[in-house]
């Protein structure tokens, strides 16, 4: 009787091992996507964060003689709860990919993170510096790939 048990459990497992492995290969792509960004946005708000002092006259200086140099603390925090938002999308997008097939929340992420990449962008082009816009447009080309995988 204790065997018949152990190996119904033991069937049990590997079913769900083999449906949690199928969920990955199905959203391979959307899943790394998303642990990228999360990543990025996730390291960019805490450098923020604890880096504050730092942050500020870096970005001060990078806004030199434009109208944003004046509003420099609010538009940092304004990125900072972005940046927040898009992450914990993330982490609740890979988890509902993962557990549920659900590609909403994940879509809701890379969308938010496109948003946030579109100001980090319109920020880089006011400070006229055109390198840096560019090099955003890499992260807002995966995003893009990322929505349309997601939708």
């Amino acid at each position: 009787m204790k065997i018949c048990v152990q190996i119904k459990r033991i069937a049990l497992i590997l079913i769900s091992l083999t449906c949690f492995n199928t969920i990955i290969m199905i959203y391979s792509a959307q899943i790394l996507i998303l642990v990228y960004i999360l990543i990025t946005f996730a390291y960019s708000a805490l450098e923020k964060i604890f880096q504050w002092k730092q942050s500020v006259d870096y970005y001060r200086l990078h806004f030199k003689d434009t109208f944003m140099e004046k509003v420099i603390p609010p538009s940092i925090l304004l990125v900072i709860f972005f940046e927040l938002i898009t992450v914990i999308l993330s982490v609740l997008g890979i988890y509902n990919l993962l557990l549920f097939n659900g590609k909403q929340l994940g879509l809701y992420a890379l969308i938010t993170a496109a948003i946030t990449l579109i100001g980090l962008m319109i920020g880089q082009r006011i400070a006229k510096d055109y390198a840096g816009a560019m090099l955003i447009t890499v992260y807002f080309i995966l995003t893009v790939f990322g929505v349309f995988l997601l939708k």
